[in-house]
């Protein structure tokens, strides 16, 4: 019996390729109404930690739509600051690797 664990997997909410959630930034939406970042309890979306990523869900407003929530400045505010601490884009969607686990 292997005591090897598989990775927990979770698909970007921008680009919908499948990474290690531990590879993702998590949103969730909280219980109280407000947002989180990273933990708590709730809905959640994830979305990778890239430029590309993270500007297309800002403007397409993937994270409302997945989180169930209108409009929410805190959501802009929490990617307009994340947007400044994250790498280039790294992953390329299923559609172009013709795989359906993560590339990167």
């Amino acid at each position: 019996m292997s005591t090897t664990r598989k990775p927990v997997v979770r698909r970007c909410v921008s680009c919908a390729c499948l990474k290690d959630r531990t590879r993702m930034l998590r949103l969730v939406r909280l219980a109280s109404g407000g947002l989180g970042l990273g933990k708590g309890f709730g809905r959640s979306a994830y979305v990778c930690r890239s430029r590309r990523c993270l500007q297309d869900a800002r403007r397409r407003k993937r994270i409302q739509k997945s989180l169930r929530i209108p409009d929410h400045s805190a959501i802009d505010a929490t990617l307009a600051a994340e947007l400044d601490t994250v790498e280039p884009h790294n992953c390329r969607t299923t559609k172009e690797t013709g795989q359906d686990f993560p590339v990167g």
